[in-house]
C-alpha cells in the first residue's frame, strides 16, 4: 500500500512556515507523510533540521519536499551566473535534505516557476538544454544524498518546459541518472495529458513521486477525475512510492497569489475534516 501525504500549504496563506504544528496535525489525522517545502528546509540549522527530523519519526511520519525555482535560480536560463547560482542552490537543498536522511524532492526544479517563454520566442529547446546540463551537475550531489529529483510535469500556464509525462521523459534520459526522475500531479495531468491513464502508465518506472488534487485544486473526491482510472494505473505500474495529495483552497497570501486562489473554496468547511476525509478517500482508491 502507497503512503500517502498532504502538502502542509494546504492550510497556509505564506509558504514560510513552522513545520512542527504540522507534522502533530497530519499524524493525528492519520496520514503517512508530510510535504514540506524544500527551501526552507535549506534555510535551517542542523540542529533545527534534526530537531523536525525526530519530531516527524516520533509521529511515525516520513517527509517529503516540494519547491519551485524562483527566477534567481533559474538553472534553465540564458545568463551563466543565473544557473551556476541554481545549480549551487539545488546541490545546497540536496546536502540539507540528506541530513534528514535522503528522500524525494519533487517541483519545478528545472527552471523558475512560475515561468512563461519569453516574448517573440516559440522554441523552448534551448532553454531545455540548458536545463538538462544544469541538472547533470546538480544531480551529482543528490546521488551523494540519497536524495531523488522529481521534475514535476506542470500545465502551461505555470511553466513551459514540461507539460506532459512523455516530455519529462525524454528530460530525464538525457540527465541519465538514477536520481533523477519525473513527477506528476493530477491536476496538471487533467489540462495537458489525453488521457490520465496513460500518461501515469508511460512514466513505468520513472515515477519517482506522485501529487494528486482535483480539477478545481479541491482535495481528492470534489471533482470530475477519473479516479478509478488513476488508482488503477498506479497499480498497473506497481508504483511503490508516496501519493501526496496537495489541494489549495485559501485565497490570500503569497500561496494564494501564486497558486491563483481567487475565491474561496474553503467557505464553510472544516479544513481537517476535508483532509480526513480525502485520506480516506484515497486509501479506497489505492486499494
Amino acid at each position: 500500500m502507497n503512503k500517502i501525504g498532504i502538502y502542509y500549504a494546504y492550510w497556509t496563506h505564506e509558504w514560510a512556515a513552522d513545520f512542527h504544528p504540522f507534522i502533530d496535525k497530519v499524524a493525528k489525522l492519520g496520514f503517512d507523510v508530510l510535504e514540506v517545502h524544500a527551501g526552507t528546509i535549506a534555510e535551517m540549522s542542523s540542529a533545527e533540521r534534526q530537531n523536525l527530523k525526530a519530531h516527524a519519526e516520533d509521529k511515525g511520519l516520513e517527509l517529503s519536499y516540494c519547491m519551485g525555482l524562483t527566477q534567481d535560480y533559474d538553472i534553465a536560463a540564458a545568463n551563466k551566473q543565473i544557473r551556476q547560482a541554481g545549480i549551487a542552490y539545488l546541490q545546497k537543498i540536496a546536502k540539507a535534505l540528506g541530513e534528514m536522511g535522503g528522500g524525494n524532492l519533487g517541483g519545478i526544479i528545472y527552471g523558475s516557476w512560475p515561468a512563461t517563454m519569453p516574448k517573440d520566442t516559440t522554441d523552448k529547446r534551448p532553454f531545455v538544454e540548458r536545463s538538462i546540463l544544469s541538472m547533470q551537475e546538480a544531480v551529482k550531489v543528490a546521488e551523494d544524498q540519497a536524495v531523488i529529483f522529481n521534475m514535476e510535469v506542470v500545465n502551461r500556464f505555470e511553466q513551459f518546459m514540461l507539460n506532459t509525462c512523455a516530455e519529462a521523459l525524454d528530460y530525464v534520459a538525457a540527465v541519465d541518472s538514477p536520481n533523477a526522475k519525473i513527477m506528476l500531479d493530477t491536476f496538471h495531468l487533467n489540462i495537458e495529458e489525453d488521457f490520465i491513464a496513460e500518461a501515469i502508465v508511460r512514466a513505468g518506472k520513472n515515477l519517482g513521486h506522485f501529487h494528486i488534487g482535483e480539477n478545481n485544486r479541491m482535495p481528492p473526491g470534489y471533482g470530475h477525475l477519473p479516479w478509478t482510472e488513476i488508482g488503477r494505473a498506479l497499480r498497473h505500474i506497481d508504483y511503490q512510492g508516496f501519493v501526496v495529495m496537495e489541494p489549495f483552497l485559501m485565497p490570500g497570501g503569497q500561496v494564494g497569489s501564486d497558486i491563483k486562489v481567487f475565491r474561496d473554496l474553503s467557505k464553510g468547511l472544516d479544513l481537517d475534516e476535508e483532509a480526513r476525509k480525502a485520506l480516506l478517500f484515497t486509501r479506497g482508491l489505492l486499494k
